[in-house]
Formats: C-alpha cells, structure tokens, sequence
C-alpha cells in the first residue's frame, strides 16, 4: 500500500493506494485501521460528509476496497486526549485462557458471558481489545460477532486470507453454526423450524430491537430438542441464516422465549428460573463449521459449568416449574 501526502501539509489530504492485503476489506474497517485513535463516530462522519473517497467517488462505510483503488483521507484532527488505560489484567488472562484453536489463519476462544465480541456503546474493553492487550505483536481481526451475553465459540483472523475467505463463506451460507439454547415450555414437536422475517431497529439510545416484520429480512431458525427439564426444553438451534438476536426473536415469537433472555423474554419465568441458578442468558455458540482452500475446519465448546449445574437444579428441584409454565401461558403464540 503506497501513501501520498499533499505538499506541505504532514495532515493534509493523503492518497493510498489500495494494497492486496486489504481486498475486501470494509472501508470503515479500513480507515479504523490507517486512521489509529481516530473515533469511529468520526470516520463515519467523514464517509457521512463525503469526505472520504474512492476512485474519486463518495463510499459507504460497507463499500469493500479492491487492490488498486486509490483512497482518498482528509486531514483529521484528533485532540489529544489522556492516556486510555489499558483492561483489566485479570479480563485479559481470562480470555487468553480461552483459546481452544490456533493456526496461521485463525484464532478461537469460547467466549466467557458477559464479554462483549468488541468494545463499544459503553463497553471499554471486548474479546477482540483483550486478546490484541494479550498478544501485542499479533495482527488479530474479529470475523463474526457473538452478543454480549451469549458464550461460546468467537473465530478472529490471523491472516487476510483467514478473514476474507470465512467471511465470504458466511456471506454465502457455507458455514455451520449451531447453538444450544434453553427454551422456556414445552414446544409441541421435538424437531421444528422457524421461517419468520426479521427487522432490526436502533432506539434513540442506541440499543438494538429486533422484531418479525413482513418487511424484515428472510430469516431460518431450525431447532431440535436435546433434553427434557421441567418447564424447559434443551434445544439446539441451527442458523440457516445469521440475523441479529435471530434465535431468541424465533424463540419468542413462537411463544417459547429463550430462558434468561431479559429483552425478547419472558420476566415472570426469569425471575423463577434465578431461584435455581440461572443468572444469564441460556445461549450458547456450541459448534461452527466450514470448509476453506481445501480443508475442513470444526470449533466446538462444551456447554459452560454455571450452566450444567442450573440444569442439575432445574432437573431434581424444578418439578413445579412446568405447572406454572402451562397455567400462565396456556395458548402460548404459534401453537
């Protein structure tokens, strides 16, 4: 990648020449990355106004850079702001610990709840920020995203190669991801599939709502049961496509939310499920899959320990739990 800097001016308006390494790569993702320090609410702001260009024309923050574009960056003043502190070292150890796979391509951990896959919207510090704190000297990219309080298998990028090739597999529908995930009720079949569109919404302060809208995109949840509880059903939830909060706003709208789910469920079921130990949203990302240049790749985490031991509690001490269910939600929506 070549630069050029307008005579006279060390920040004035630069020219880069789009090199191989960033084929495909989104230009906000770009400019993150040539413009370091620089918030992301002013790089959108500059693709906003028009100030960013490509190939001297005006670009969206998803415009995808192609090698031999020529980009052009305005001047960017940045006032000087405090030293940031770096995270926690105890967060840092704790998703350094969580590695379960590493080539020259990729990097996987099973991610902790309650981590964010990034930092952002209040949050300082998210896997993607602790892991690049843990491994300085290493060039690492977060391919998908897992919500903050989902766990399980989170998939970063070693290499361009890693995150071009998974992504567009993704954006092909190549790739397996399965969740287990407990529903609140008792469904009536064992094995069903939810083909309901979905569209997502930002609210004034910035949280995400997403809701089935005829007008919402195409979306396809497939769930099997795995195990029977009181009051509960173990399912587990295959994407046959991947929209925000897909499997909990499926799960809800057939009236069987996702235990735990404190946006999309059910209050008076979460409240009684605390008693026995669940103080999280029950999602977990158990398994992904998918092929690339030839070879078969397959992540897989085990169902975390808080919450085996609520499913130990819900199993011996749940029994009134499935009376409660039927006798609150006695035509639940769907069925």
């Amino acid at each position: 990648m070549q630069t050029a800097t307008s005579p006279g001016a060390p920040h004035g308006v630069r020219q880069v020449e789009i090199g191989p390494e960033r084929e495909g790569q989104r230009i906000d993702n770009a400019l993150a990355a040539l413009l370091k320090g620089v918030p992301k609410s002013m790089i959108y702001r500059l693709l906003r106004t028009g100030q960013v260009r490509v190939n001297g024309k005006r670009a969206k923050p998803d415009t995808r850079l192609a090698a031999g574009d020529t980009l052009r960056i305005p001047p960017v003043r940045v006032a000087e702001r405090p030293a940031v502190q770096g995270p926690p070292a105890e967060l840092v150890a704790q998703v350094a610990d969580a590695v379960i796979f590493e080539d020259k391509h990729f990097l996987v951990i099973d991610k902790p709840s309650g981590i964010a896959s990034h930092g952002g919207s209040g949050v300082s510090h998210g896997a993607i920020e602790l892991l690049r704190a843990a491994r300085p000297h290493e060039s690492l990219e977060l391919v998908h995203r897992l919500d903050r309080d989902t766990s399980g298998v989170l998939v970063l990028a070693r290499s361009r190669a890693g995150l071009v090739g998974l992504q567009a597999a993704i954006r092909a529908g190549e790739v397996t991801k399965q969740y287990l995930c407990l529903l609140v009720g008792h469904p009536p079949k064992a094995k069903f599939d939810v083909n309901a569109p979905l569209r997502k919404s930002v609210l004034q302060g910035g949280e995400r709502m997403v809701r089935v809208a005829d007008d919402g995109k195409p979306s396809l949840t497939f769930f099997r049961e795995m195990e029977q509880y009181p009051g509960a059903r173990l399912m587990q939830a295959t994407l046959g496509t991947g929209r925000t909060h897909q499997i909990r706003v499926h799960a809800a709208h057939i009236g069987h939310p996702v235990a735990g789910d404190t946006k999309y469920g059910d209050k008076d079921m979460n409240r009684r499920l605390r008693d026995y130990g669940l103080h999280r949203l029950f999602l977990h990302a158990a398994h992904m899959g998918f092929e690339l240049d030839g070879r078969s790749y397959g992540f897989s985490a085990p169902l975390p320990g808080e919450l085996k031991d609520f499913l130990d509690a819900l199993a011996s001490k749940g029994g009134k739990l499935a009376y409660v269910w039927d006798r609150n939600k006695a035509n639940p929506r769907g069925e």
